[in-house]
């Protein structure tokens, strides 16, 4: 029997249709639920798509006859892949209502084939098995994305209709809101697609704030890129617990009376790596490069390991790090703070006059720093004949490693970072290019050095290693360079030995700046990207034949992995006291294994971290620069493609489209080999590389996105948008030539 209480006619909820189901005595069919609603011609069409979208999230079992709503965990159901871990998708079910207090199982795909086809928020229809490890699950069907997750702002048209903004500059259209959620005008919003339709409307399902607040930017690229940011209580507990282990010296080298120091960043929170070096008297040094013993703290596991794990890496924006362990470890014990006692992986290191490493030994060791310095007071120490003596030796000993660098020609090409410098409210301060020191050389040769030492410690002990691999670059790619080469008369012959040096000395040869600049652009989009990996294929940029990543375990979880290895290897295991902690402190049985399957994970955690760290920059770029609109700048051509050629403001950085359409009226071809546009009529060529004046057209501090046009001739760049909301008053996110749009971040130049 239906309930005694009809409700309205017209379309029902899934939550109606599921009462209906759960209430009936009678069985429940496609018929008797559209003579409970009174549904009639269309309707019944809506309701059998309706019951066919409620099938495949698991709510009903989809049968025809007669529906029967689902519980627990059906043998087909719809999961939603929530993490990729190393590899492997883990999902949970779409639709979870056994009771409130059950959380729901957490069910590892298994996906033919290795790593992980589907990526996070996926929607697959799968056939599930509960095993005595754990549920497990098969991919049947790839769903739509029905819960995708957008992010976006709340704009208002003209006819007062809400629509989502994209804050991805590769997505080029707004959606539709359905349902606002209680979101207002200008709000940063996360919301979820509806219906199927080729352009379907969103619904608001949480509200982030003012979209140009001091550290908006950066939750722009957590959310946008699933970048994990909280800890669960689990982890915080376990890693307090770490914290109080006790430290003793007699299990530890004690190395408190060296004057070790940790050259850093000013604004450093986190030291992984101090150093100390002093002449052996016959031309050479014993050097020491300690790091932190994250592998004493962080045990594989348990909480803090299976989230560092996750992370993979810490991520650094301008205005927060999302670090790889929780604050306690990565802020506090684990940090080479001056003046206090701490737990170091200590590599010591013998170097002969030449700067060759001849001889290393890795212990356990308890260190004490004697100081942290700033990159930049450490150089004016030296520049003005004030170091201690310490630090002459470092510096010392640095020019010896850096001879054998020279002799090893490494790939050098002039890469400018940007910095953005906040002041105390969060708000743009200054935006610069980052200085490059010889105190910056100094920690990098030490670093190098101790990397390649952990990497040959490892191989001479047979042991497993996750080495850095960066290959040589792909005959495709050299084939390109080749080919790009010639349009300048220059020659690439891949007959020889590709080499870094062969770059270096192409490089060195060019006298015109700007021709310079060119071909050191190509240089570097032939090289490969570098990744982890527990095949050794060698380090081509460091012209390295072994080399890892052993110096930063607090924010990478490579180096860890190596420390791990070490401690097997060379029998530094030191169990932790009983209780919270795993007890051991070397790899894992299942790394130990197969590190094959973790190296991937983290490499793609790397890259995920790179592309969110360089899209919050362009934020922070477009947000300076949106007070600028109008202004001329010296700019770079930084790529050069049929639709228009990019450039980037010399000094500053921040890459912005010159459109074909706005050189002028005349026609331009697109060589690709040359890479260049060339004007038909006139002959007027755009070349990587070449220097130009341009006029900032549009600065948009959401997406990053930067549009310039021709100081003077060519074609406007008319704003982007429908023609009520370029009229309405109030809030602009894109500015316009001649004047800046009205929203600015609060520490824009006025």
């Amino acid at each position: 029997m239906p309930p005694k209480n009809r409700p309205e006619p017209g379309l029902p909820t899934r939550q109606q249709i599921l009462d209906l189901i759960q209430n009936s005595s009678d069985p429940v069919g496609k018929r008797e639920i559209a003579r409970e609603f009174g549904l009639k011609g269309q309707e019944k069409i809506q309701l059998k798509s309706l019951l066919k979208d409620m099938a495949e999230e698991g709510l009903i079992d989809g049968k025809r006859t007669a529906f029967h709503r689902m519980g627990g965990m059906p043998k087909v159901t719809v999961l939603r892949v929530v993490q990729i871990e190393e590899g492997e998708a883990i999902a949970i079910p779409d639709t979870w209502t056994p009771d409130d207090a059950t959380p729901p199982p957490r069910i590892r795909l298994v996906e033919k084939g290795r790593g992980s086809a589907l990526k996070k928020g996926d929607r697959v229809l799968s056939r599930t098995e509960e095993t005595p490890t754990g549920w497990r699950a098969w991919p049947m069907k790839k769903l739509t994305l029905r819960s995708e997750q957008l992010l976006g702002v709340v704009e208002i048209d003209g006819a007062g209709k809400p629509w989502l903004a994209p804050v991805d500059k590769r997505v080029r259209s707004s959606a539709p809101i359905s349902d606002l959620g209680g979101a207002e005008k200008g709000e940063l919003v996360l919301a979820e697609p509806i219906g199927r339709s080729a352009r379907p409307s969103v619904k608001v399902t949480e509200i982030l704030g003012e979209p140009l607040a001091p550290k908006a930017f950066s939750l722009i690229a957590i959310h946008k890129h699933g970048i994990p940011n909280r800890f669960n209580e689990e982890t915080i507990e376990e890693a307090e617990a770490a914290a109080k282990m006790p430290l003793s010296a007699e299990k530890r080298e004690d190395l408190r009376h060296l004057p070790i120091v940790a050259i850093d960043p000013s604004d450093a929170r986190d030291h992984d790596d101090a150093i100390w070096a002093k002449p052996d008297g016959e031309g050479g040094f014993d050097a020491l490069v300690a790091i932190a013993d994250v592998s004493f703290y962080v045990r594989p596991g348990g909480e803090i390991d299976r989230e560092a794990r996750r992370r993979g890496n810490s991520v650094y924006f301008p205005d927060r790090v999302v670090p790889m362990l929780p604050e306690v470890l990565s802020a506090d014990v684990c940090s080479l703070r001056s003046g206090e006692d701490r737990a170091a992986m200590a590599c010591h290191l013998k170097i002969d006059a030449q700067g060759k490493v001849v001889g290393w030994r890795f212990t356990r060791a308890l260190v004490r720093i004697h100081e942290v310095i700033a990159y930049e007071e450490a150089q004016a120490r030296i520049d003005e004949g004030r170091a201690e003596s310490h630090l002459q030796d470092l510096w010392a000993c640095w020019k010896v490693l850096a001879q054998a660098r020279s002799d090893r020609d490494p790939l050098e090409l002039e890469l400018p970072e940007r910095r953005v410098k906040l002041d105390d409210q969060g708000r743009i301060a200054e935006i610069a290019l980052r200085e490059r020191l010889d105190a910056h050389r100094v920690v990098e040769d030490f670093m190098i050095s101790a990397n390649v030492a952990a990497a040959k410690a490892l191989e001479a002990k047979v042991a497993p290693v996750v080495y850095r691999v960066h290959e040589v670059p792909s005959r495709e790619k050299l084939m390109a360079l080749k080919d790009y080469l010639a349009t300048f008369g220059r020659k690439l012959s891949l007959g020889q030995v590709i080499t870094p040096g062969l770059f270096n000395r192409m490089l060195k040869d060019i006298a015109d700046e700007s021709e310079k600049a060119l071909i050191m652009e190509a240089v570097l989009r032939s090289q490969t990207q570098a990744y982890y990996g527990p095949r050794n294929e060698g380090h081509f940029g460091l012209a390295l034949g072994s080399y890892a990543h052993f110096t930063s375990p607090i924010r990478r979880y490579a180096d860890l992995l190596v420390h791990r290895a070490l401690v097997d290897a060379y029998g530094l295991e030191q169990p932790a006291p009983k209780g919270k902690i795993p007890a051991t402190s070397g790899l894992s049985e299942r790394d130990r294994d197969d590190l094959g399957r973790v190296s991937e994970a983290i490499s793609a955690a790397e890259r995920r971290a790179m592309e969110a760290e360089r899209e919050t920059i362009d934020r922070y770029v477009a947000a300076w620069l949106s007070a600028r609109v109008g202004d001329v700048f010296d700019t770079r051509i930084t790529g050069v493609q049929k639709f228009g050629f990019f450039a980037t403001i010399i000094g500053l950085g921040g890459d912005g489209l010159v459109p074909v359409s706005t050189l002028g009226a005349e026609r331009f071809s697109y060589d690709e080999k040359a890479q260049i546009l060339e004007g038909e009529s006139t002959g007027t060529t755009y070349a990587m590389g070449q220097i130009l004046r341009l006029r900032l057209a549009e600065a948009n501090p959401l997406t990053g996105a930067l549009k310039f046009e021709l100081e003077e001739g060519g074609g406007r760049i008319e704003p982007r948008g429908k023609p009520q909301e370029l009229k309405k008053k109030g809030k602009h996110f894109v500015g316009k030539r001649g004047r800046p749009g009205n929203i600015r971040h609060q520490g824009c130049r006025k």
